[in-house]
């Protein structure tokens, strides 16, 4: 069985692009909290690429931005190729749905009020962000 379910947060706005068929193809990258902290007491996160196909993708791209909050389930493929004569090996989630969890917009209204603030958890794409419990929807 190769199933995969995450919640995590974008880490850029969803990049849609088509194949020569004409068939949409979305991909992005899910911030992803670990369930434990580190010895220092910080709370580390993954950072998954995820890949949606045909209408999904469209969709995603559409209505998901840098930043929100969703809820990926599918499968996970690993594939390869070769440039410069160097093999390289890509592990991402092909996604069979893609949920919206957070309301159209609150995560904007949200931000305009405390963006004077606070710091872009998302400005340094690979380090590790904090995502507080309370947005988890379990």
């Amino acid at each position: 069985m190769n199933r995969v379910t995450l919640v995590g947060r974008l880490t850029n706005d969803p990049e849609l692009r088509y194949t020569p068929n004409g068939v949409g193809v979305c991909t992005f990258t899910l911030a992803v909290n670990r369930p434990f902290t580190n010895q220092n007491g910080d709370r580390e996160a993954d950072f998954i690429r995820v890949v949606v196909w045909r209408k999904a993708a469209e969709s995603t791209a559409e209505y998901l931005k840098k930043g929100n909050l969703a809820g990926v389930d599918g499968r996970l493929q690993t594939r390869s190729y070769e440039k410069n004569g160097q093999r390289f090996f890509i592990t991402e989630v092909v996604a069979s749905s893609v949920q919206f969890l957070e309301p159209k917009g609150s995560r904007n209204r949200s931000q305009q009020q405390s963006k004077s603030n606070q710091r872009d958890p998302f400005a340094d794409e690979g380090e590790p962000i904090e995502i507080p419990d309370s947005d988890l929807p379990f």
